[in-house]
């Protein structure tokens, strides 16, 4: 080695040198050269912020870089880029969406974030393009500021300041009153800066979470992020529907807010609830032993079901027939107006069978048991119901009724001579009539009362008391 080092003039070391520093910048900024891989191009119409080396991201996660910058055509001002893409970020399919991002905040820093597309998509191969419609330029601060009115930066500039005057302006007395003793009369940056203090611990607990979110195997964490991915692909194609669900569960949300005083009373009786569930789950439990026996008991009758429902298909097939519009349903068309005119006079008969039952009743309580009522009248009693009586009456006047002439009917009656006067009284139109009889008259029997025997139209006519016939005075006329 010294000898190596003897022999090396300082012009070789130098140009050595040189010749080292050359070569590890142009790896640095050109990659290393002859490399083989999967490009891919894309078509942006604004890539003023991406240059050469850009970092290509999938989820967050280096896969590749920017290898090349030119423009479209003459005149346009589309660039294609051109990017190589790594093993792991393949396959990209030929939906996929390339989007220019900052890495930070402010202006700078910029990469291409590259969403590989669905599953379901063809995948392109080396060399292919990503279309415009695919892409899209980064936002810049600048055009942010130029697109606000000058009302709206008036309205910036203001909450900026209020802002700042809520990170250094002190509290009014008694505004911080709940606040801890540790940090009253701060400033909001004071208490920050105070809560650094605790930010080691914190830190080191944020550590532990971020620790546990790697998860426990290899790519656990690029596969919540792929599925993240996947989920957040499928919630932007649903977008409608994504939205119609926030609106929905904003009503359902208001009307459980409408009802939170019973939302509170079914809450607090959930308790109570639950502890009447368990003795029924029990129960249901002790049931289920019962349920599967009879679950085996009845699988040969399952068994023939099939069998039974091929059996029953003439049976169907002959009731169709029968329910055709050739039989019962013509049957029951020409039934249709004879049951709407029974319907009618069925609830003509709901008001007529109450007034008929009235008239039953009448007929037998009162009507019927006066009619077998023997009148007493001596010398003249028959011995016979009285129904009979008038029956016998009308044979008896129309044997005196014989001597009838064309002028019409009417009966006559011829009295004798004798010792006493009879008088009909006096006679509309021509006076009274007088004649001799052989006996004095009998008068009425019954005599004819001074006036009309009470009735009570109040009460129905088979509550009221049967007319006693035998209470009628009888006797010689005056």
């Amino acid at each position: 080695m010294r000898s190596w080092r003897a022999g090396l003039t300082p012009v070789a070391a130098g140009l050595v040198a040189v010749a080292v520093i050359a070569i590890g910048a142009y790896l640095a900024f050109f990659g290393v050269p002859f490399r083989g891989g999967y490009e891919l191009q894309a078509v942006f119409d604004d890539a003023s912020n991406v240059g050469s080396r850009t970092p290509v991201r999938i989820a967050g996660v280096d896969v590749g870089r920017v290898t090349g910058v030119e423009a479209a055509e003459e005149g346009s001002t589309a660039s294609v880029v051109t990017m190589e893409i790594d093993d792991e970020g393949l396959p990209i399919h030929a939906d996929a969406r390339i989007k220019v991002r900052s890495r930070i905040f402010l202006e700078g820093n910029f990469f291409l974030d590259l969403q590989p597309g669905s599953p379901g998509a063809d995948e392109l191969d080396s060399g292919e393009v990503i279309p415009p419609a695919q892409t899209a330029g980064t936002v810049q601060l600048d055009e942010v500021l130029g697109a606000i009115r000058s009302d709206a930066r008036r309205d910036l500039q203001t909450l900026v300041r209020g802002w700042g005057e809520a990170l250094s302006g002190a509290p009014e007395p008694g505004e911080d009153a709940d606040q801890d003793p540790a940090v009253r009369g701060e400033t909001a940056a004071q208490s920050g800066n105070d809560s650094l203090e605790y930010a080691p611990g914190a830190l080191r607990g944020i550590s532990v979470v971020n620790q546990a979110l790697l998860g426990t195997e290899p790519h656990d964490l690029s596969k919540l992020i792929a599925g993240g991915q996947k989920v957040a692909a499928a919630l932007e194609s649903r977008e409608r529907q994504l939205q119609d669900l926030i609106v929905n569960l904003d009503v359902v949300t208001g009307a459980l807010a409408a009802e939170q005083g019973s939302l509170r009373a079914t809450i607090a009786s959930l308790p109570p609830l639950l502890d009447a569930a368990n003795p029924a789950l029990d129960s249901l439990n002790r049931a289920f032993p019962p349920t599967r026996a009879f679950a085996r008991e009845i699988l040969p009758g399952v068994r023939e079901t099939a069998s039974t429902i091929d059996a029953a298909f003439p049976w169907i097939r002959q009731t169709r027939r029968l329910v055709s519009p050739a039989e019962l349903q013509g049957l029951v068309g020409d039934l249709q107006p004879g049951v709407s005119d029974l319907a009618r006079a069925t609830d003509g008969m709901v008001a007529l069978l109450p007034q008929i039952d009235l008239v039953s009743r009448c007929l037998l309580d009162v009507v019927l048991p006066t009619g077998d009522v023997v009148i007493e009248d001596p010398p003249l009693t028959t011995g016979v119901p009285n129904y009979r009586e008038l029956f016998q009456a009308m044979v008896g006047l129309s044997g005196e009724s014989q001597n009838f002439d064309g002028n019409g009917s009417y009966t006559r009656f011829q009295p004798g001579g004798g010792a006493h006067t009879v008088s009909t009284g006096p006679l509309p139109g021509q006076g009274p009539l007088f004649g001799n009889a052989v006996a004095p008259p009998l008068g009425t029997r019954p005599a004819r009362p001074p006036r009309r025997p009470p009735y009570n139209r109040e009460a129905p006519c088979y509550r009221q008391t049967p007319p006693d016939l035998n209470s009628a005075r009888t006797g010689a006329g005056p």
